[in-house]
């Protein structure tokens, strides 16, 4: 599936409900997929770690975050089951505890969803998509429960991760060769000084937190062209890393030592070799794919020891979007238009792609993989943009903005490797299983720094004013 570019709002209503009712079919499809297709009731119920939810309760909260926004707001309808609204607050009830709710059962979850379903599709002939009124103009709230459903597949992802047991998805057919990967520069590139525009105030699906548009302006500095890879990552851990303070930002010490971290999650060490477990099966940690599973503070790291850091969001967007030929940001780093093959999204495979593939998906500046693979993290906190307005409620965005006064300092400009223990930091990019619904150069992700069940990795930049730090040295 290529990235939806969704359409203006001004489209054609007929063109658009067909588009939303496609995106509505194959977003369910894929839920049921990770779900009651891939594991029986008793594992749908039961929760493999406190960090995430049972999958039964992932599946009925779309359906009920689906009646809440498309069926009661868009429509004008009834509630379906508002004696469960409590139940699939994600707000209401951490996951932890998620399991000890009287949550419906896999069978009556299934019901409800379709029931949920059908009314929607069976009102979509009778909304409006006009501009006066933002919630409907362009679709926008379909797309969000849409974006919102793929990425609580996502989080299912996470969760058949940390399962146990035999494996309960299989890897997809291997594809046509990636092509030219095996020659791809490695290195680096310079992206030069001046303003560019980040964020979007035209991109009809886009979420609160990716607008306005705004623009920033950034000093020279150099980004890598791919991201770090399991190889790069295994000389830093070769070379002492996790052993040596001096590279750990303070809080990333204590967490190290208080969980006793020496590798990224799910690498252990069989005799000389690493390998790695993915979704039940171990195998060999391939060197040359991007590193998934690392937190913020083991990225951070790796980046001091390299001589480098992690790149500020605007850092990361600029490189993804802007286009110094043509003066303006793109969609997408490769243009404005969706294209097939350009990006490991939707998770056409089950990991990330060797570093360098998909050169068709280069940015401007000759940057690879910034869609898709994996999400990286940048050393930016999670603020709004300046003229921040939370739409459709608060409770998307804005309530995971760092503490303290935002003083309107354009984001990504707050001092790297500076977050206190508890706020966020800002992930972009998206990974292997994102769906190129969500996959656009202003979507922005977040997380806390120690988490590692996300498909999370990285690459570095530097400063271009000043010398490089010699590697493991000061």
């Amino acid at each position: 599936m290529a990235p939806l570019t969704p359409p203006a709002p001004e489209a054609d209503e007929t063109a658009l409900r067909e588009l939303i009712a496609a995106e509505l079919t194959a977003v369910r499809d894929r839920s049921f997929g990770l779900t009651t297709s891939a594991l029986e009731d008793a594992e749908l119920v039961a929760q493999v770690s406190p960090l995430m939810s049972p999958l039964i309760w992932d599946l009925a909260h779309v359906g009920n975050y689906e009646e809440l926004w498309l069926l009661r707001q868009a429509a004008g309808v009834e509630p379906l089951r508002p004696e469960i609204d409590t139940l699939y607050d994600a707000f209401e009830h951490p996951r932890a505890i998620r399991p000890t709710l009287p949550l419906l059962p896999p069978r009556e979850a299934r019901a409800y969803i379709a029931t949920v379903r059908s009314k929607v599709l069976d009102s979509l002939a009778s909304v409006r998509f006009r501009p006066e009124n933002p919630l409907t103009a362009g679709g926008f709230v379909y797309g969000m429960v849409v974006q919102h459903e793929h990425q609580h597949d996502e989080t299912m992802l996470a969760t058949h991760q940390l399962r146990k047991g035999a494996p309960a998805l299989l890897d997809p057919p291997e594809e046509a060769p990636l092509r030219d990967h095996a020659v791809a520069p490695r290195g680096e590139v310079l992206v030069e000084a001046g303003p560019f525009e980040m964020g979007t105030s035209s991109d009809a699906w886009a979420y609160d937190n990716e607008r306005p548009a705004h623009v920033v302006d950034l000093p020279a500095y150099y980004l890598d062209t791919v991201p770090v890879t399991c190889g790069d990552y295994l000389a830093f851990m070769e070379a002492g890393g996790y052993d040596e303070p001096r590279w750990w930002h303070p809080e990333g010490w204590k967490w190290r030592l208080s969980k006793d971290v020496h590798a990224p999650a799910f690498w252990s060490r069989e005799g000389l070799q690493w390998v790695r477990g993915r979704f039940g099966r171990i195998e060999p940690v391939p060197v040359d794919e991007p590193v998934q599973h690392v937190c913020w503070y083991e990225a951070d790291a790796y980046a001091r020891w390299a001589g480098k850091r992690l790149p500020t969001e605007a850092e990361w967007e600029k490189a993804a979007r802007w286009d110094p030929v043509a003066g303006r940001s793109r969609r997408f780093p490769w243009g404005d238009s969706a294209e097939e093959g350009v990006a490991n999204l939707g998770q056409r495979r089950l990991r990330p792609a060797p570093a360098g593939s998909y050169p068709d998906g280069a940015s401007a500046y000759g940057v690879r993989q910034l869609l898709g693979d994996v999400w990286e993290w940048t050393s930016s906190d999670f603020y709004g943009y300046p003229g921040f307005r939370a739409y459709p409620y608060k409770e998307y965005s804005e309530v995971f903005f760092s503490e303290g006064p935002n003083d309107g300092t354009p984001v990504g400009h707050h001092p790297a490797g500076q977050a206190a223990p508890g706020e966020y930091k800002v992930l972009r990019g998206g990974s292997w299983a994102t769906d190129p619904i969500a996959a656009r150069g202003t979507f922005r992700n977040w997380d806390l720094p120690f988490r590692r069940q996300i498909f999370s990795g990285f690459r570095c930049a530097r400063s271009a004013a000043g010398p490089r730090t010699p590697r493991g040295g000061l």
